[in-house]
C-alpha cells in the first residue's frame, strides 16, 4: 500500500475519534472541551485529505533514486524525416508512434521533496510527459509536419498543476521542473532514456534487438 495513502488512513482515524470526542463533550456540556476537540478533528481530516490528494496527484509519477531507465526505445526508419519509435518501459507496457523528423525529443516532469518530507515516504518522482519529432534545421522546424505524443498518463489531478496553483505546497515541494533531451535517428537503432535527479540523457545501445 502506498505510504502516503497509510498516512492520510491515520489521520481519517484521528479525525473520526476526535470528532467522536467531540460529540462526548457536547453531550456533557464540556464547551471547551468541544472547541478543543472540533479544532483537533479538523486539522485531522484538513491532513488526511492534503496526503490523500497528493498521493492521487503523484499517480503515474515513479519514484527516482541517482540513474535509472524510463524506457527502451526501438527506431525504425520509415521514409527520410519520418520514423517509428517504440517504447518499452520497465513495467513492461509498450507503446508505439510515428512522429516526423530528423531527432527524436522527449521531456519529462521531475519533483523534488524537501528532506523533512521524505519522512512521509515522499522521494524525488519523475514521469515522462512528451515524445515528438524534432528537425535539425530551422526552416524545417519552422514549417514543416510537427508531431507530438503524450507519454504521461492521465490524472484527476496533478500535483505538478496543484503546486503550481498553490504556494502553500512549497514547504514540501523543494524543486519542480521539466527536462528534456533529444538525439539524431537516421537509422535502425535501440536508445534507453536514463533519467537522473539533473535530468534526462539518452544512452545508444549499440546492438540493435527488435
Amino acid at each position: 500500500m502506498d505510504p502516503l495513502n497509510i498516512i492520510s488512513l491515520i489521520f481519517a482515524i484521528l479525525c473520526l475519534l476526535f470528532f467522536i470526542a467531540f460529540i462526548s463533550a457536547i453531550r456533557k456540556r464540556k464547551f471547551l472541551g468541544a472547541v478543543r476537540n472540533f479544532t483537533f478533528a479538523f486539522l485531522m481530516l484538513v491532513l488526511s485529505l492534503l496526503f490523500a490528494t497528493i498521493s492521487l496527484s503523484t499517480h503515474g509519477y515513479r519514484a527516482l533514486t541517482n540513474e535509472q531507465l524510463a524506457a527502451t526505445i526501438f527506431i525504425e526508419p520509415v521514409s527520410e524525416q519520418n520514423f517509428i519509435a517504440r517504447f518499452r518501459f520497465p513495467n513492461g507496457s509498450r507503446a508505439e508512434y510515428e512522429i516526423s523528423g530528423d531527432e527524436l525529443y522527449v521531456d519529462a516532469h521531475i519533483l523534488k521533496w524537501k528532506s523533512f518530507a521524505n519522512l512521509f515516504g515522499l522521494h524525488t518522482l519523475y514521469e515522462l510527459d512528451r515524445v515528438a519529432g524534432r528537425y535539425t534545421n530551422l526552416d524545417d522546424e519552422k514549417n514543416k509536419l510537427r508531431t507530438v505524443h503524450s507519454l504521461s498518463e492521465d490524472k484527476t489531478v496533478d500535483v505538478f498543476e496543484i503546486r503550481m496553483k498553490y504556494e502553500f505546497l512549497s514547504f514540501l515541494l523543494d524543486a519542480e521542473y521539466g527536462s528534456a533531451t533529444f538525439i539524431n535517428v537516421h537509422k535502425a537503432s535501440r536508445f534507453k532514456v536514463m533519467v537522473s535527479t539533473s535530468g534526462l540523457l539518452f544512452r545508444v545501445d549499440e546492438d540493435i534487438v527488435n
